[in-house]
């Protein structure tokens, strides 16, 4: 009896240890090489020297080792940034009410209050990064029409600008100071 007690002790203490292990993360997919090197997004801004929202196409140019920003109406490249100065890159949503939803509810009409249920998702990519020219960090924003095109530009430029994963973002490991 004393020997299937102990059995089943050692059984259930290293069957918990067992589950108490982390997961290790999966390795980045090797779909991203694929993936397009330009997409269409909307500029919010984040960038010093570079104001205003514009549309344009955001281009991964890995011979470069950069990031740069075309405008859309000019084709004139407005930023770059290196893969280097890349600290966090991350996908990003917020959720909303259209102007035309927050307009209707507030008419005197019976049921008008059901347009605040109207939620608009927007997608966006946020680059962190460090500029050497200035010495200041910044965020720069770009906003994507599908969250397919956002996370398939999230994964490439993490695994071409060599930075860990963590979920679905990117950063760059603090250097050891010793």
């Amino acid at each position: 009896m004393k020997k299937i007690l102990l059995l089943t002790f050692f059984v259930l203490t290293y069957s918990v240890l067992a589950m108490a292990q982390p997961k290790p993360l999966p390795p980045a997919t090797s779909d991203v090489l694929g993936a397009p090197d330009d997409y269409t997004v909307r500029y919010e801004g984040g960038v010093f020297g570079a104001s205003g929202k514009d549309t344009g196409t955001i281009r991964i140019d890995d011979a470069n080792s950069r990031v740069k920003f075309v405008r859309k109406e000019d084709g004139k490249e407005m930023f770059t940034i290196p893969y280097d100065a890349l600290m966090v890159v991350m996908p990003d949503s917020k959720s909303s009410v259209p102007q035309a939803g927050k307009v209707v509810s507030v008419l005197p009409v019976p049921g008008a209050g059901l347009a605040n249920l109207l939620n608009k998702e927007t997608k966006y990519a946020n680059l962190t990064f460090i500029d050497p020219d200035v010495d200041i960090q910044g965020t720069v924003v770009f906003r994507f029409n599908s969250k397919g095109d956002l996370l398939k530009f999230v994964n490439k430029l993490g695994t071409l600008a060599k930075m860990a994963q963590r979920g679905d973002a990117y950063y760059r490991p603090k250097k050891p100071v010793f």
